[in-house]
């Protein structure tokens, strides 16, 4: 069963993803922003499968979690999510690390869809 990290601080959005993506069977850990995902991680020592994570967040955003996760945990799949087009272009330079960004409002079938993507073409070493 995949291990999916979700970050982001809209306890509403957290949770609409978390029930989304249990649906398929995968164990799900939450976290309201990104300096508590990476303390997760860190605590987990990286073992998950998928980090989906919110650009926009207070204390640490999805984009420095990203970076700092490609750089502790790179066999970590990134999923980010934003509904700000800003947001979207300064993660565009994050191909090398990201798998793709995932622009909100979705429908729930849709971040399924994409929650299993990214698991298909994982960085598994």
């Amino acid at each position: 069963m995949p291990r999916v990290l979700i970050a982001d601080d809209e306890e509403s959005m957290r949770l609409l993803v978390a029930r989304a993506i249990a649906m398929d069977g995968h164990e799900v850990v939450t976290a309201e922003d990104g300096a508590e995902a990476l303390e997760i991680l860190t605590r987990d020592n990286g073992a998950f499968d998928l980090l989906l994570t919110d650009i926009k967040m207070p204390v640490m955003d999805g984009i420095a979690l990203a970076l700092a996760v490609a750089r502790d945990f790179p066999q970590l799949t990134i999923l980010l999510m934003t509904g700000f087009a800003d947001q979207r272009e300064r993660a565009s330079g994050l191909d090398a690390i990201v798998h793709d960004i995932v622009t909100k409002p979705f429908a729930v079938a849709d971040i399924r869809t994409a929650v299993a993507d990214a698991l298909s073409s994982g960085k598994k070493t």
